[in-house]
């Protein structure tokens, strides 16, 4: 891999051989777009990168090998499928089954989860104590990546929240951890959101994963919600004094880790910053 780059202010003409790099996913959104084609000009590098929706993933993944797309991004509800797929997966990917990122090396695709990745950033940079226990409400395939990047990282003492039992017991169960059908009057000192309560346009929007009680209780307040960054939740934790991540910072190291796997350029962490606060413009 490369190192840092500098601006250069300027991406190359579109040509032949311009790579493509592209997401799939459901319900596309602009925030990948705009990093990645931000980053592209900035650092000069001559790549475009676009959004698709498909209906028919192992068409669209053997189109990612057969017209020599670089590098693919992979959104629910095909993190799971696109296993079988692929050629090589990662351990980042492996344990939680669930891939976010193929990269394309001449027709051999090696699938890997860097949203795991990025909470195992997190938990380092921010100095969380292993020790402690962890309450993470959420069991779907990023709750599964989160989850696993907590319990691979030496935290022994969880408890899933989830209203689905079946997914909630299954990931607690394989983690070691506990299951809840609520939050309840659980207390743990570091809490964890992983469902969509306090995002932007959702039914949930204005309500906190967690009550003000169990905000209190605790010394580290985690969402994983993007948009806003500053949901309920984060704002509630900010104003009891917590250390607060947040899922703008989760979004933006995931999308550094692919960017870095497609073209081989580590962004610096100021253009990681601009591109992330572009992307969720």
């Amino acid at each position: 891999m490369a190192g840092a780059v500098q601006p250069t202010g300027g991406r190359p003409p579109l040509s032949k051989d311009t790579r493509l790099c592209i997401s799939l996913a459901a319900r596309p959104s602009n925030i990948g777009t705009r990093f990645h084609n931000y980053l592209y000009e900035q650092l000069g590098l001559d790549f475009i990168y676009k959004a698709f929706t498909t209906t028919d993933i192992a068409a669209a993944i053997g189109g990612v090998r057969a017209l020599g797309i670089r590098g693919c991004s992979v959104s629910m509800p095909f993190k799971r499928d696109v296993i079988a797929l692929v050629d090589e997966v990662e351990p980042s990917a492996q344990g939680i089954e669930s891939v976010n990122t193929i990269v394309n090396d001449d027709g051999h695709l090696r699938a890997s989860n860097t949203d795991y990745l990025a909470v195992q950033q997190l938990i380092r940079s921010n100095g969380l104590d292993p020790d402690d226990a962890v309450i993470i409400r959420g069991s779907g395939g990023m709750a599964s990546a989160v989850a696993t990047a907590f319990q691979g990282s030496g935290f022994s003492s969880g408890i899933i929240v989830a209203r689905n039992a079946e997914t909630g017991r299954a990931l607690a169960d394989r983690l070691g951890y506990e299951y809840a059908p609520e939050v309840g009057s659980l207390r743990a000192p570091i809490l964890v959101n992983v469902t969509p309560i306090g995002m932007s346009g959702g039914p949930e929007e204005t309500q906190q994963a967690f009550d003000d009680e169990a905000i209190a209780h605790a010394y580290v307040v985690f969402d994983v919600v993007a948009l806003p960054s500053e949901t309920p939740l984060i704002a509630s934790a900010r104003g009891a004094g917590s250390k607060v991540i947040t899922g703008a910072e989760v979004i933006a190291l995931q999308a550094a880790e692919q960017f870095e796997r497609y073209t081989g350029v580590r962004p610096t962490p100021e253009q990681i910053s601009a591109a992330s606060a572009i992307s969720r413009a």
